[in-house]
């Protein structure tokens, strides 16, 4: 289902760059805000990993440093048949986790030491699994194409601003205007639907991943209260890489909404639990 609705996404965000385009910057216009979203977006493609990790001060660790941990994530990435990832800690006190990377063979995971801290051993593996879940569905992959489509579609906005858009645009004047700012918008509020879709589904492998639905749900619920009282500082900096985490490491409101990047913690749990107890979760 979940795939079924990104798929459905993503084909409403290439029709609103498509619409937009051509009602604000013609085919010229769409053309050159494709191609400096795809450039801009590829880059972030093969070096956002890198990026984000030395944003967050994230050290690589081996077995010897944290063999357990490492172990765990060796173990389950073995379970998924997927390449090891890199592993790394990050150290703060909120528990919270990531993975990053272009593709399942040039993947990181990356956990605080608040969550080894504050979480059992069951927990941390069901938060792990929804990391490696993340890495084998490529929702790297997704995120960035989804980006290059909102990106075209701010700059054609832009453009219209600054050139005064596509003269032959059936929309006037003011329905220009009101396009310019309303298409932004509307591809923010799809990339956001995207994100939460994604994380439902990464709760729904990672929860087959390390057997138990209950482990995961335990975990985001622990991480969601610690999340709440413990500060990220990285994160406040940086609040643009606030959808790569597990929780929302910015204090985000509990309710699934039109401008939040993850879904309601009491529905994710909500759906893990009926996991557990037989049910779909979807």
């Amino acid at each position: 289902m979940n795939y079924t609705k990104t798929a459905m996404l993503l084909a409403a965000m290439t029709a609103l760059f498509l619409g937009v385009g051509f009602m604000l910057g013609g085919e010229a216009g769409m053309v050159i805000a494709f191609g400096i979203a795809v450039a801009m977006n590829l880059f972030a493609y093969w070096n956002s990993d890198k990026m984000v990790l030395k944003m967050y001060g994230a050290k690589e660790i081996g077995p010897q440093d944290s063999p357990n941990f490492y172990g765990m994530v060796k173990s389950l990435a073995q379970n998924a048949k997927m390449p090891m990832p890199k592993v790394y800690l990050i150290e703060n006190d909120q528990p919270n986790a990531f993975a990053t990377g272009r593709n399942p063979e040039n993947a990181a995971v990356a956990a605080t030491t608040g969550l080894l801290r504050r979480l059992n051993g069951q927990e941390v593996a069901g938060v792990m699994a929804h990391e490696l879940a993340h890495v084998q569905n490529r929702d790297t992959l997704t995120m960035t194409i989804t980006a290059t489509l909102a990106g075209a579609i701010s700059m054609l906005a832009n453009f219209a601003l600054f050139f005064g858009g596509n003269r032959n645009s059936p929309l006037g004047l003011i329905g220009t205007l009101a396009m310019m700012f309303l298409a932004p918008m509307a591809a923010a509020l799809v990339q956001m639907a995207i994100s939460r879709s994604r994380e439902y589904e990464a709760d729904r492998l990672g929860a087959e991943l390390c057997g138990n639905p209950e482990w995961l749900a335990s975990a985001l619920e622990k991480i969601d209260r610690s999340a709440q009282s413990i500060d990220n500082d990285a994160a406040e900096r940086n609040p643009a890489t606030a959808h790569m985490f597990i929780i929302n490491p910015l204090h985000a409101h509990k309710v699934d909404n039109l401008f939040s990047t993850h879904p309601s913690t009491a529905n994710r749990v909500a759906r893990l639990r009926a996991m557990a107890a037989g049910g779909t979760g979807r």
